[in-house]
């Protein structure tokens, strides 16, 4: 599960001092200096009770300028300071599973009872509310290729529990998985979420914990909807870049992404299987049982 970190501190940081202070010396999860210091600073900043709600307030009553502050925010998701090359700071908000919102949107909306793994690390701080509950589980990343139904016999229950208020942690990489449940009542959680140049080509899984098995991949790439358009397109050189993705990119879900989009352009039921026929000895063992799985779909 996500490691908790015991951080005990009862200075208060602004946002600003906060964001400057982890930008000073990075953030690397890996270096455990690196992340004892960024976690003391999300521990100040969360102990300011006011801030979050300042900001809030500031922009309900910017609503109507178009100089609004950069802090681009969603229903669920505050950017508190934006990405710098190493990192982001966020809000994020959850609901209970009873107000409005959620009722209206359904929990797939707020990612609610989906199990999944991240391809980032990130420290997490239960700032307002009681928090959001998890069912946590580990599993063993390089031993999975990521096709849909893959099994994964690594993947192991660890606990039940809560974001509590005041509880840090950090979510590692590829390790942690967790279905989260909803918070008993409307919660906010602080993030310091890690980026890196490298980050997108890491795929992110949804998991089927009844059967233990992969269930889909969730994080394309803006490079796999930029192949799937070219492809539609159509262009001489768009195809030809396209072959040579679908055989040689050292991505294996773009590489798929590509077959997917070549099948597509095919309007004749032969043809497109016979192009998941030639995507099946492409020398990519996700695309092969992918491709393998997609014929099976067209010839039954």
């Amino acid at each position: 599960m996500p490691h908790v970190i015991d951080c005990e501190d009862h200075a208060v940081a602004s946002l600003a001092e906060a964001t400057d202070a982890i930008a000073g010396s990075g953030f690397d999860p890996h270096d455990e200096e690196s992340l004892a210091h960024s976690a003391l600073w999300l521990r100040r900043l969360g102990n300011d009770r006011e801030f979050l709600g300042d900001i809030l307030i500031q922009q309900l009553a910017q609503r109507h300028r178009e100089d609004v502050l950069d802090n681009a925010y969603g229903p669920q998701v505050i950017m508190l300071a934006p990405p710098n090359g190493q990192f982001f700071v966020r809000a994020n908000i959850w609901p209970s599973a009873d107000e409005y919102m959620v009722r209206a949107s359904g929990g797939d909306a707020f990612v609610l009872g989906l199990p999944h793994d991240h391809n980032f690390n990130f420290l997490t701080l239960g700032y307002f509310g009681p928090g959001y509950w998890s069912d946590y589980y580990e599993f063993d990343y390089e031993a999975v290729a990521g096709w849909r139904g893959e099994l994964v016999p690594s993947l192991r229950f660890i606990e039940r529990s809560r974001l509590e208020p005041g509880k840090l942690m950090l979510y590692r990489a590829h390790v942690d998985v967790h279905a989260q449940g909803a918070a008993d009542s409307l919660s906010v959680s602080l993030n310091v979420m890690q980026t890196t140049g490298a980050q997108g080509w890491f795929d992110q899984y949804r998991f089927d914990l009844e059967r233990r098995e992969v269930g889909a991949i969730v994080s394309p790439g803006p490079t796999d909807a930029f192949i799937k358009l070219a492809v539609g397109l159509g262009s001489p050189e768009a195809l030809y870049l396209a072959h040579r993705f679908a055989r040689q990119h050292p991505s294996d879900r773009l590489r798929l992404a590509t077959w997917s989009a070549l099948a597509a352009r095919e309007e004749d039921l032969a043809a497109r299987e016979a192009v998941w026929r030639e995507a099946e000895g492409s020398g990519s063992r996700l695309v092969a049982m992918e491709a393998r799985a997609r014929r099976a779909e067209l010839v039954g």
